[in-house]
């Protein structure tokens, strides 16, 4: 009998993390999102970074990419012009996406490639317990700073926006139904788009625990807010710094041609479906 709920995105493997762990909450938002897109394991890749987050690898029955670390998006990006109907997807924790591989971001975001990057973004590299990452706040005491943290954290959306992504937007891991609508949003969006999750890390940031973080977001779309102005998503993007709240929703969305549109060997046929008879290789232009 064919399986019709999220479950069929699942595998035979049960999940590995911490009891408490913010993973599950994403795990269980992304399959409720694709399944609500009525869209097919065969039909998704998901390119997985290093870190908790990639061991979804082995959990979400779906096509994945195992990659490097901080270099789950390189591949996501060739999965998508290779195969322009397949949904693409980069999963990727806070250290890979902002320290490693901020480069990938920047220039995907800058292309406006169409594929869908989901952060995960607990502050730490939590598999190799719990160092510093990008995003770690300023004097915090992690492994790799005993007396506190001394460098600024990068504000991710901030840099996504600046860097020309045309969806931007920041969800909770333990706000299941809200991530899911997030991440469906996203996959429609015809762009690049980029999802920050603020997810709870129970073992290794006792700071930001889900208590907390219950108590300074709010949601967008409870304040009628709209995502249409750059200047207005920038000023959200930096609202913690101002008075302490993290907004959640989608900060910004612009419709624009993406990178693979305008490239005219992509205009008909999926790459992976068109002919190689007649290509010399060796021609000149």
């Amino acid at each position: 009998m064919a399986v019709v709920s999220a479950a069929k995105f699942n595998t035979s493997i049960s999940p590995t993390w911490c009891p408490g762990c913010g993973n599950y909450g994403i795990w269980a938002a992304l399959k409720q999102a694709l399944f609500e897109l009525n869209l097919e394991p065969h039909q998704v890749l998901i390119s997985y970074d290093i870190g908790c987050c990639g061991n979804g690898a082995n959990f979400t029955r779906t096509y994945a990419f195992h990659s490097l670390h901080g270099r789950a998006i390189p591949p996501a990006v060739g999965a998508k012009l290779g195969n322009k109907n397949l949904v693409v997807i980069a999963v990727i924790g806070d250290g890979g996406a902002y320290g490693e591989g901020i480069q990938h971001l920047i220039h995907s975001a800058r292309y406006n490639v169409d594929i869908t990057v989901l952060v995960h973004n607990n502050q730490r590299f939590s598999l190799t317990t719990g160092q510093a990452t990008a995003t770690t706040p300023s004097k915090t005491v992690t492994p790799t700073t005993p007396f506190g943290e001394i460098k600024k954290p990068i504000n991710p959306l901030l840099l996504s926006l600046d860097s020309g992504a045309s969806f931007v937007a920041r969800g909770f891991a333990n706000d299941g139904q809200h991530l899911a609508e997030l991440i469906k949003a996203a996959v429609k969006h015809q762009g690049f788009s980029h999802v920050d999750i603020l997810q709870p890390c129970v073992s290794f940031n006792k700071e930001n625990t889900n208590e907390w973080y219950r108590s300074v977001i709010y949601k967008l779309d409870s304040h009628k807010y709209k995502a249409d102005n750059l200047l207005r998503a920038k000023e959200k993007a930096e609202e913690f710094e101002q008075n302490g709240k993290l907004p959640i929703g989608i900060l910004y969305q612009q419709e624009r041609e993406t990178y693979e549109s305008q490239i005219p060997q992509l205009a008909g046929e999926p790459l992976c479906r068109q002919s190689l008879e007649g290509i010399d290789c060796l021609a000149k232009l």
